[in-house]
């Protein structure tokens, strides 16, 4: 692959313009830069007919034991208003230090790093001791149904062994080296519909109201304590994301009412767990106020906690030493791939400052892409010593 740096690889990586779910011709770039550094590479692509097909790559070099992996995503969220960018967020610019660009730190440049401190590790030992793996998806920022999860089933089918795995989501908030994650809450999101009875709003003896029933629901959920937390996780919690009433006219009462929430928890709870509960609350208000109620969820995956273990402590020994500064165990965040590839190996998340993730003008500090594959390639060392 040359003399390739880090910076130069996101660059290429971000001008491809994949927002969730295109591909845009990145996942193949990545497979023509690992088989040049002699990766077997294998281009995955998944789909049904509820769901776009999704392009994904699994490349390993070497065929012995242990296998270490790298898992990230290519997708990316839409740019918002292009025009609020000091730049086009699809032709990266280094400025001030800091590279612009859509993907900079989420996390296309998490993904070159880890390229290039391969790149180094290899030159100094080409004959090591087991396997590296990259694991990419281009459906993380998505639905997550054709990518990483599918891959996980692949590999358990042709019985492929991950010893461990790196996930490179970008896991700090302020400083590289601020905070390893090792573990996530679960996420569910529920629909509820309540049903009334619809009519004049001059007669409201004659009719039932949903929206007053849904209000007391809402109310109610969003009361409930559902845990204090514990060591590794914070409290569960609920919040409320949209509230529609199908209505256009001022003199109706209408005969539905919805609202939607999306709850994070720990691991005192199941999505199973969850949806009793949240059942029971729902049905008890609907019978007193003679309503009668619907409730779709979506499970997003259950919470997840890796133990810390050798590896573990390795790599918070390395941030520290390159950082300065010693790294945090932590749960907290949104969902990650992690929580389908922690179904076949021990993983941690470690990647770049997350600060203007998804953000117009997203950026990554130039300094902190060296200190990024130091990091990587020096956990390779380790690793394979």
């Amino acid at each position: 692959m040359g003399k390739i740096n880090e910076l130069e690889l996101a660059k290429e990586l971000i001008r491809f313009p994949s927002v969730t779910p295109k591909d845009a011709g990145a996942i193949n770039f990545l497979r023509k830069k690992l088989k040049s550094l002699g990766f077997n590479c294998k281009i995955l692509e998944f789909k049904d007919k509820n769901s776009k097909p999704i392009k994904n790559l699994y490349a390993r070099l070497g065929n012995k034991q242990p296998n270490i992996c790298y898992a990230g995503h290519t997708d990316v969220v839409p740019p918002g208003n292009i025009s609020d960018w000091t730049v086009n967020p699809f032709k990266p610019v280094v400025k001030k230090n800091h590279l612009i660009g859509r993907g900079a730190n989420d996390m296309k440049s998490s993904i070159a790093c880890f390229i290039v401190a391969v790149n180094r590790f290899l030159k100094n030992k080409p004959n090591f001791n087991g396997s590296i793996s990259f694991l990419i998806t281009g459906d993380e920022e998505g639905y997550a149904i054709n990518g990483t999860k599918k891959v996980v089933d692949y590999l358990k089918k042709k019985k492929e062994k991950i010893n461990f795995c790196i996930v490179g989501e970008p896991t700090n908030p302020n400083k590289l080296g601020e905070m390893i994650k090792i573990g996530r809450r679960g996420s569910l999101t529920g629909k509820i519909e309540i049903f009334g009875i619809q009519g004049h709003v001059a007669y409201p003896h004659l009719l039932n109201n949903p929206i007053n029933t849904l209000v007391h629901v809402c109310k109610k959920l969003k009361e409930k304590q559902f845990d204090k937390g514990n060591k590794n996780f914070q409290p569960s919690n609920l919040e409320f994301t949209r509230i529609y009433v199908d209505n256009k006219a001022h003199n109706v009462i209408p005969g539905k009412a919805k609202a939607q929430f999306n709850i994070r928890y720990n691991n005192f709870h199941t999505t199973n767990s969850l949806k009793k509960k949240i059942n029971s609350i729902v049905k008890n208000i609907c019978r007193k106020n003679k309503c009668t109620f619907k409730i779709e969820y979506l499970a997003n995956g259950n919470s997840f906690l890796t133990k810390p273990e050798k590896t573990i402590f390795m790599a918070r020994k390395i941030i520290k030493r390159i950082t300065k500064i010693n790294p945090k165990f932590s749960t907290t965040g949104g969902t990650s791939d992690a929580r389908f590839i922690r179904k076949i190996a021990p993983c941690l998340e470690f990647g770049l400052v997350n600060k203007t993730m998804h953000k117009v003008d997203e950026c990554v500090s130039v300094s902190d892409l060296r200190k990024l594959t130091d990091i990587y390639k020096n956990i390779l060392v380790e690793y394979f010593k």
